[in-house]
């Protein structure tokens, strides 16, 4: 969630002629990348897509590994048509993680570390492109952001099956903002907020210390709200959300596990780091079946 910075003029407009939350979420928040991938139709009826990566998608995997990866569309209530992808990981998986990834990269991207992720953690992963992002249509705005993960929601439960307590909810930097939302509302198996962001004001304005009526992205106001066991991941040097963010999420949590805070790790490296993947096997493999 790179390039946060607001001008002088951009600084007094904001609070000259509020309230514009919308665009302050698309000022502070939304870089979609140049697309990774498209979809092709495999048959004349359309129902059914596959997957074609760019060179950009920089996949890690053999052709015959993309077997894995199912992909197609759905649309949202506010009628964008978003691109979703379900990655096949473990025959006996419990858990199907829904995924919400970072600002800048789309599904192509992230398609090899859905499968090396969900490998090694023993979880399917289900994941899909916010609206403007990849082949998804529309614009990005703070409520696309909610409607697209609703729209992710219910294919998840109604075309693949899965049952709300086996599905994990994870969101990435500005993913942690649909995550929170729908975590709000639902009941599931567990929550993993990694480098969460309390709104999008305290963000651009540090010093900020209450949610004001043209902020965005309050989700410092919402996870209260939120029943189902919650891991927080922070970097302790992230130069993007402050670590402060993930401590008062934290915090916040009425159900929250142990959280991992990686000492020195920043905001795109987390992962990097050996303790984020054994802190993920333990909370899946130990503290959510037992």
């Amino acid at each position: 969630m790179s390039g946060m910075g607001l001008s002088l003029s951009e600084i007094c407009c904001l609070f000259c002629c509020p309230p514009f939350p919308s665009k302050i979420a698309a000022k502070l928040a939304f870089l979609p990348p140049d697309p990774t991938y498209t979809f092709e139709d495999e048959d004349e009826s359309r129902d059914k897509q596959k997957l074609v990566l760019s060179d950009k998608a920089e996949w890690q995997y053999s052709d015959r590994e993309k077997e894995n990866l199912e992909v197609f569309y759905t649309r949202t209530n506010r009628g964008n048509r978003i691109s979703c992808m379900f990655v096949k990981c473990s025959q006996n998986a419990r858990f199907t993680i829904l995924h919400s990834h970072g600002n800048a990269v789309d599904l192509g991207q992230m398609s090899s570390f859905y499968l090396s992720l969900g490998t090694k953690i023993n979880c399917n992963i289900f994941s899909y492109d916010y609206s403007g992002y990849g082949v998804s249509t529309g614009k990005p705005s703070e409520k696309n952001l909610y409607a697209d993960i609703e729209a992710a929601w219910h294919v998840l439960r109604t075309r693949l099956g899965v049952a709300p307590e086996n599905i994990i909810l994870y969101g990435q930097s500005i993913g942690t903002v649909p995550t929170v939302d729908l975590a709000s509302k639902y009941q599931v198996g567990a929550v993993i907020l990694h480098s969460p962001l309390m709104s999008g004001m305290r963000v651009a304005f540090p010093n900020a210390k209450r949610t004001w009526c043209i902020d965005a992205f309050p989700s410092i106001d919402k996870i209260p709200r939120v029943t189902s066991p919650v891991l927080v991941i922070h970097g302790t040097e992230d130069e993007v959300i402050d670590f402060s963010h993930g401590l008062a999420i934290y915090e916040r949590c009425p159900r929250a596990v142990d959280p991992l805070w990686v000492e020195g790790a920043g905001h795109n490296d987390v992962e990097l780091y050996n303790q984020y993947l054994e802190r993920l096997k333990t909370f899946v493999s130990h503290e959510l079946t037992n």
